[in-house]
């Protein structure tokens, strides 16, 4: 099966503090991964290296067979940060047209995927709206539009449904999975249960260590619960991993 995206042995440290431990996965073309723990775990800094914004202090990154960081590759991944990295003076449409030229888009091709991605997140009446004027939940489903407006092959997405109500939740994880079956590999990171059942195939994560690997199904047998969260903590509390 040909992965997409590719870590090998990444290890980051911030100061004196050690965040990522030898991390390794691998996510297939077309799969959408959940990369699942508890804020502070090391989730956030693990696809920042992905994406090529941070520098892994050992350990190698390949996105597309290709070794990371690379600027060739900008425009074939689609970035979803935790933060929302917006122009709050600019309108909506005048974000996506400035990601649009930084992504390298056509100019002809920009305006009609503006008006899908837009449509997609529900805020087409909100076009010209300065996001200064958006509450917390537009802005994520803006920043969501923006990681989906190069029709990448590669979308990383931190955090992507935080704020967004529950019908539009519903929405974005049908386009998730419309992508996957186009070939698009995805990564998400979250901290929910009931996100992390959504994924094809998910790694656990505590204190910057993966813990187990696999599709949910086959992470629940190996520690022989019912449901992640049970599996979850039963690894915490015994210090077990599941790891190849």
């Amino acid at each position: 099966m040909e992965n997409y995206i590719s870590i090998r042995n990444i290890n980051k440290s911030f100061g004196k503090k050690q965040v990522l431990f030898n991390v390794s996965l691998d996510v297939p073309k077309g799969c959408i991964f959940g990369l699942l723990g508890p804020s502070g775990c090391g989730k956030t800094t693990t696809v920042r290296i992905m994406a090529g914004i941070l520098g892994a202090d050992s350990g190698e990154t390949y996105i597309l067979d290709e070794k990371m960081p690379n600027l060739k590759l900008m425009s074939k991944i689609g970035y979803m940060a935790q933060a929302d990295a917006l122009y709050g003076m600019l309108s909506g449409y005048e974000n996506l047209q400035f990601f649009g030229e930084v992504y390298g888009m056509k100019r002809k091709d920009l305006k009609a995927r503006i008006d899908y991605v837009m449509s997609l997140v529900n805020l087409t009446d909100d076009l010209h709206k300065p996001v200064h004027a958006y509450s917390g939940g537009m802005k994520r489903r803006l920043s969501l539009a923006i990681a989906l407006l190069p029709n990448p092959k590669v979308l990383i997405l931190d955090e992507p449904t935080v704020g967004i109500d529950p019908l539009l939740r519903q929405d974005v994880w049908d386009e998730l999975y419309g992508l996957a079956d186009k070939g698009v590999s995805l990564i998400v990171t979250t901290h929910v249960m009931d996100e992390a059942i959504k994924c094809q195939q998910i790694s656990m994560m505590r204190d910057g260590r993966l813990l187990a690997t696999g599709t949910p199904k086959e992470i629940m047998a190996k520690t022989g619960t019912s449901d992640l969260e049970e599996a979850f903590i039963k690894m915490g509390r015994e210090g077990i991993t599941y790891e190849n």
